[in-house]
């Protein structure tokens, strides 16, 4: 099988164990890479060869080997391997079977969308505010090891009150919050967080204390007098350049799953 798997042992899943995930994978005929530290997975995806490249990790780990497979128009595997699993979930995954997602390297092909925020692609969504300083702030309390850094960043976070001073599309808006999504969410119990489709071709952007409080376009583009904001980008921490444009690319990656989720 011409496919190439690279493993995120940090991902935040215990089991099945890094190297036993490699072996499944190999036992399909996967070439695989286990990131170590210092590792630059995305140069790693690009030197591959194979016409399928995949990534097991959390949904942080995921756009970096999608930019690659989007450049390279080679097919993208996404292997739930982290600690919430967005994207996995969305694309109608077991996030509980790892094992079960390596199907996916002789599965179903399906297009979805990308989003990108300036050159960088995003998956699921870029959160600006509120929840992207608390991001920020515990990968900062994370490296330290402290519990108190940790308590600390979330309690500096609840009581920030104060909003971003950013403008949409050069429209002034006040808020603490501004998400900005690669397709709809669901936002109401139970499903929320959920969307029921990744190729509708449109970026929605979400500003919850603002009306109207959600937006629907292919291009948004957000300034903020500071120069740069910090923000959660599938939820890793990352500091954008301002004016940064958010845009969509329709079904920009080919996406393979099990054959039994293909839709």
């Amino acid at each position: 099988m011409d496919g190439f798997l690279l493993v995120n042992p940090s991902a935040g899943r215990g089991s099945p164990g890094a190297a036993d995930l490699a072996a499944a994978a190999r036992a399909l005929g996967v070439e695989t890479h286990v990131l170590e530290p210092g590792d630059d997975a995305a140069q790693i995806a690009r030197e591959s060869s194979a016409r399928v490249v995949g990534i097991a990790g959390g949904d942080g780990s995921l756009a970096p080997i999608a930019q690659v497979a989007v450049e390279q128009d080679t097919a993208f595997v996404c292997i739930p391997y982290g600690t919430r699993n967005h994207l996995a979930r969305d694309l109608g995954l077991d996030r509980d079977d790892p094992l079960g997602a390596l199907r996916a390297f002789g599965g179903t092909e399906r297009r979805i969308d990308v989003g990108r925020a300036g050159r960088r692609v995003f998956l699921n969504n870029v959160s600006l505010g509120v929840y992207a300083r608390l991001v920020h702030r515990r990968e900062h309390a994370r490296r330290r090891r402290e519990l108190l850094a940790r308590l600390r960043a979330l309690a500096i976070v609840v009581t920030h009150r104060e909003p971003l001073g950013i403008t949409i599309d050069e429209r002034p808006v006040e808020s603490r919050l501004v998400l900005v999504a690669n397709n709809a969410y669901v936002i109401e119990a139970p499903t929320l967080g959920r969307r029921d489709r990744l190729d509708e071709g449109k970026l929605h952007l979400y500003v919850p204390d603002n009306e109207p409080s959600e937006l629907v376009a292919d291009r948004f583009v957000v300034d903020a007098a500071a120069g740069r904001l910090e923000a959660a980008v599938d939820g890793e921490p990352e500091v954008l350049e301002m004016p940064v444009e958010f845009r969509i690319e329709p079904r920009a990656l080919r996406v393979l799953v099990p054959s039994r989720h293909g839709r």
